[in-house]
């Protein structure tokens, strides 16, 4: 089982982790409360899985645009 990360606002590829380092990874997805579980994390056809989160330049630009928060995809 393999777990890729990535922006889910630009689609940039983060990381990923493989079976190995997994078990720190699952530890972490404990503190997430179940309706951010079900926007983030996306069971893959293959077994494995997608988390979906957002990358420095996307969390900056928010930052700097508050109002971004209202779009679905406010990179064009």
């Amino acid at each position: 089982m393999i777990i890729y990360y990535g922006c889910r606002h630009c689609g940039k590829e983060l990381g990923i982790l493989e079976y190995k380092e997994i078990d720190l990874s699952f530890r972490f997805l404990e503190l997430i409360d179940e309706q951010d579980m079900m926007e983030m994390v996306v069971s893959e056809k293959d077994g494995n899985f997608r988390l979906n989160v957002i990358c420095e330049y996307c969390q900056q630009t928010l930052e700097a645009n508050p109002n971004y928060h209202e779009l679905d995809h406010f990179l064009q």
